[in-house]
C-alpha cells in the first residue's frame, strides 16, 4: 500500500498504535484539486431525497487542520489565498470524486471461527432457525469465540476493520454478543477497545450480551437479562468499554416485554440503546420507538404499523441488505420508510452467519436497485444518516468544523460509484485529514 513520502512516518506510527491526534500535522493542509466533491450538506435526516439536492462542488479542495475541516470550496479559490509558509499542499494529479467517509452502523466483526456449514445447510433448504436448533447458528460462533484468546480476537477485528477501510469505511460500529457469558463478553469488548488503537477507522463498541439466551445458562431468559443488567453492564461502564446496549427481539431470542425491561435498566445506567428488530418477527421496532432507542436494525418484516411508528419517531431505521442476501430473505422496506418521512441508514451486518460478505458498497447498491433508492438516498444512508444512528454529529458531512474523513473514487462523475454496484473501490481514504490508504 504505497503512501506519499510526507505520510510515511505517520503511517509507521499508526501501525505502532499511535492515534491520529498524537501525530497529525498541526499546520493546515490544502488537499486537491478533486474532480467532484459531494458534501452531503443541506439534506434532512428523514424523508426521500432527489439527486438534484446533492451539493456537488466541481474542481474542489479541502483545507484540513488538526483533523478537522477548516474550509472547503473551489480549489482555485482556496489556492489563491493559500500561504505556503503557514501550511502545506497535498496536490492531487488524477481524476477523483470525493464523498464523506463511509459509516457502517451495524457490524459483528469481532468473532472467531466460521459458519460455512450453516451456509451449505441453507442452500439445501434449512431455515436460519432450523440451523440454530441443530447446534449451528449463533451458538456455533459463541463456542469458537469463547475458545479464542484476547489477542486472537484483536487480530481478527483489526484485519476486518482494515478491509472495511479499503472499501472506504472510516467509522465502524462493532458488537459483542458471541460471548454470552460475562468473561467472554468482556473479552470481546476489550478486544474491540484494543483494536481501535491499531486501526484507522473509529470502532464504536456495542454490548450485545442479549443476543440469545445462552444454551449453557441454568435459568430463565428473564433471570439472564437481570444478571446482565445488574452485574455485567455496570462493569462495562466502570471499565469504559462501551456506552451502547443492544438486544435481539425475536422468537429464538428475547420477547418484546423482556427487551423493554432490560433496555429500561440500561437507559437508567446511562447507556444509549439500539434494537435488533423485525428480522423474522414484527413488533420489535415499537419497543425501540417507545424507549427512544437510537436505532432499530434489520426491519425485514416490518409492516405498515412499524413503518409508521418509525417514521414518526427519532429512532433511525437501519437496513441490513447483507443479511437479506445471505439468508435469501426480503429486504428492509426502505422505500416505504423514506416515503413515510422516516430516515434510513444502511449497514453491512458483517458477521460469520447471515451476512459474511461485509461489503457495504455492494450491499447498498443492490438495496438501491431493489428498493428504488436514489443515489442521494443511498449516499445519505451510508454517511450522515448512518452517523446519526450512532449518535455522532461530527461526521458524515463534509463541511467546516466536521471531521476530515473522506474517500476518493477513481471516477469522473459521482453516479459511477453506484452505477458500477460496488465494483469500483476507493483509491484513497483520509481519516482526520491523514491519508491512511492509497491504492496507487
Amino acid at each position: 500500500m504505497p503512501m506519499p513520502d510526507t505520510r510515511k512516518l505517520q503511517k509507521i506510527l499508526l501501525n505502532l498504535g499511535y492515534r491520529y491526534k498524537d501525530i497529525m500535522n498541526e499546520a493546515p493542509v490544502l488537499i486537491g484539486p478533486f474532480t467532484q466533491l459531494l458534501t452531503m450538506r443541506g439534506i434532512s435526516l428523514g424523508g426521500p431525497v432527489k439527486d438534484s439536492l446533492l451539493d456537488v462542488i466541481e474542481k474542489a479542495g479541502i483545507i484540513v487542520e488538526n483533523g478537522m475541516i477548516r474550509d472547503i470550496g473551489k480549489y482555485q479559490d482556496l489556492l489563491e489565498t493559500w500561504d505556503v509558509k503557514k501550511g502545506t499542499l497535498e496536490e492531487i494529479d488524477e481524476s477523483l470524486v470525493i464523498i464523506p467517509g463511509i459509516v457502517d452502523p451495524h457490524t459483528h466483526i469481532c468473532w472467531a471461527g466460521s459458519r460455512h456449514h450453516d451456509f451449505s445447510m441453507r442452500l439445501e433448504g434449512m431455515s436460519y432457525q432450523d440451523i440454530a436448533q441443530t447446534g449451528g447458528g449463533i451458538w456455533s460462533t459463541v463456542l469458537h469465540t469463547r475458545e479464542a484468546s484476547l489477542d486472537d480476537l484483536v487480530v481478527n477485528t483489526r484485519t476486518r476493520a482494515d478491509e472495511l477501510l479499503r472499501n472506504g469505511t472510516t467509522t465502524i460500529e462493532v458488537k459483542s454478543g458471541y460471548g454470552l457469558n460475562f468473561e467472554t463478553e468482556l473479552k470481546m469488548l476489550e478486544a474491540i477497545f484494543n483494536a481501535n488503537k491499531l486501526v484507522a477507522p473509529d470502532l464504536i463498541s456495542t454490548c450485545l450480551a442479549a443476543h440469545i439466551l445462552p444454551k449453557d445458562y441454568d435459568g430463565s431468559a428473564d433471570e439472564y437479562l437481570m444478571e446482565v443488567a445488574e452485574r455485567l453492564l455496570p462493569q462495562i461502564l466502570r471499565q469504559k468499554l462501551s456506552k451502547r446496549v443492544d438486544i435481539y427481539i425475536d422468537e429464538n431470542a428475547f420477547s418484546a416485554e423482556q427487551a423493554k425491561k432490560y433496555l429500561a435498566k440500561a437507559i437508567e445506567l446511562g447507556f444509549d440503546t439500539v434494537v435488533h428488530a423485525d428480522q423474522f418477527m414484527a413488533g420489535g421496532s415499537h419497543i425501540a420507538v417507545e424507549l427512544k432507542a437510537l436505532s432499530a436494525d434489520h426491519l425485514e418484516v416490518s409492516t405498515e404499523s412499524e413503518i409508521k411508528a418509525l417514521a414518526n419517531s427519532n429512532t433511525i431505521p437501519v437496513a441490513l441488505p447483507g443479511s437479506s442476501i445471505g439468508l435469501g430473505e426480503p429486504y428492509t422496506p426502505a422505500r416505504k420508510l423514506l416515503d413515510a418521512g422516516g430516515s434510513l441508514a444502511i449497514g453491512s451486518d458483517w458477521n460469520p452467519g447471515s451476512a459474511p460478505m461485509g461489503d457495504l458498497l455492494v450491499q447498498a447498491s443492490i438495496l438501491a436497485v431493489f428498493q428504488k433508492l436514489t443515489i442521494a438516498e443511498t449516499l445519505a444512508g451510508i454517511t450522515f444518516r448512518a452517523a446519526a444512528a450512532l449518535n455522532l454529529s461530527d461526521r458524515g458531512v463534509l463541511d467546516k468544523g466536521k471531521l476530515a474523513d473522506f474517500v476518493a473514487f477513481p471516477v469522473d462523475e459521482y453516479q459511477e460509484i453506484f452505477y458500477n454496484q460496488g465494483r469500483i473501490k476507493p483509491s484513497k481514504v483520509w481519516k482526520e485529514g491523514v491519508l491512511v490508504y492509497s491504492k496507487t
